[in-house]
């Protein structure tokens, strides 16, 4: 059953492969038969898939944009974090503060924004966190709202070319007559190809925007972890470097 229904998909795709580029193949001499499929491609495809071919280079250019600008290391870098936890648990933070400017990464820099607010108590180390938390949050989310709208955009100008495709198939039955199939052949190619590439385009991009949106949400999910632990770090040494100096004042005064 599947080798006989393989083989009858291949025989239609032969049949259509063999159709679609016929013309040109026979003008083509020495040209191979997929770089006239491509011009052939292009040629029905009318000035619309011009537009869904650049979204298609603008939808590859953010996501590759994207997979190296995301990557874990770029934005936290476990060896910082290592050495930060070591200095603020002491309550050396300035030099915690120098490991921070040694590192440019997004959770250096959050690190940076809450150690520099220590000196004033926790409640500004969570403000300046959460501060500096939403701007780098807002770095991640760059070019994402692009992918969407190519998305979005992609099978609508697929339409747009069905469309004209269709009022250039029925302008030329109004002027030759139905009785020729070859006359309406262009504006019904130039139809099919808009929308299949108008889908192909959204189909991918759509597949980009989601992969990536889950990509943010789980490192702006791991530095609220990761900040939430400093946080309780620059706590319990507050704390602690007050309960000494509240000692020390008082058996001043017993003195």
């Amino acid at each position: 059953m599947k080798i006989s229904s393989l083989s009858r998909m291949m025989s239609v795709f032969c049949a259509a492969m063999a159709l679609w580029p016929s013309a040109a193949l026979a003008q083509a001499g020495e040209q191979s038969a997929a770089s006239v499929w491509v011009t052939a491609f292009f040629q029905r495809g009318g000035p619309v898939i011009w537009v869904i071919v650049l979204c298609s280079v603008l939808s590859i250019t953010i996501a590759l944009e994207r997979a190296y600008t995301l990557r874990k290391k770029k934005i936290i870098n476990t060896d910082f974090l290592h050495d930060v936890k070591k200095y603020a648990v002491k309550g050396e933070f300035e030099k915690a503060l120098m490991v921070c400017r040694k590192v440019d990464v997004a959770m250096s820099r959050i690190t940076h924004a809450g150690l520099l607010r220590s000196r004033f108590g926790v409640l500004e180390v969570e403000r300046a966190l959460e501060a500096a938390g939403a701007h780098e949050a807002t770095l991640l989310e760059a070019n994402l709202r692009g992918l969407g709208v190519i998305a979005s955009l992609a099978p609508m100008l697929g339409l747009l070319g069905t469309v004209t495709g269709m009022i250039n198939a029925f302008s030329a039955i109004s002027l030759e007559g139905v009785g020729n199939p070859t006359v309406v052949a262009g504006g019904i190619a130039e139809a099919l190809i808009n929308t299949a590439a108008g889908l192909v385009v959204a189909i991918y991009t759509l597949g980009f925007y989601h992969y990536f949106r889950g990509k943010v949400d789980k490192l702006i999910y791991e530095m609220e972890e990761i900040s939430l632990r400093l946080v309780e770090d620059i706590m319990h040494t507050v704390e602690a470097v007050s309960r000494r100096h509240n000692e020390k004042v008082a058996f001043e005064d017993e003195v």
